[in-house]
């Protein structure tokens, strides 16, 4: 399980495009997202790497974990 906080994200058109994203590089995955509080939670078998580069190239990029 991969989480995500995605600050850029603020309307259902980007959940849409977030959603498309993370599912082309894992048609697999397991996504619930959280509009209001700006998150995604992904279950998927590949690196959180691959699915960060996802997500920036949708331009929704992940901000840095502490």
């Amino acid at each position: 399980m991969h989480f995500f906080s995605l600050p850029d994200m603020s309307c259902g058109h980007c959940v849409a495009a977030i959603t498309q994203a993370l599912m082309a590089s894992d048609d697999q995955a397991q996504i619930s997202i959280d509009l209001d509080a700006r998150t995604a939670r992904v279950d998927s078998a590949l690196p959180r790497e691959v699915l960060a580069a996802a997500l920036e190239e949708a331009g929704y990029p992940p901000a840095t974990q502490a």
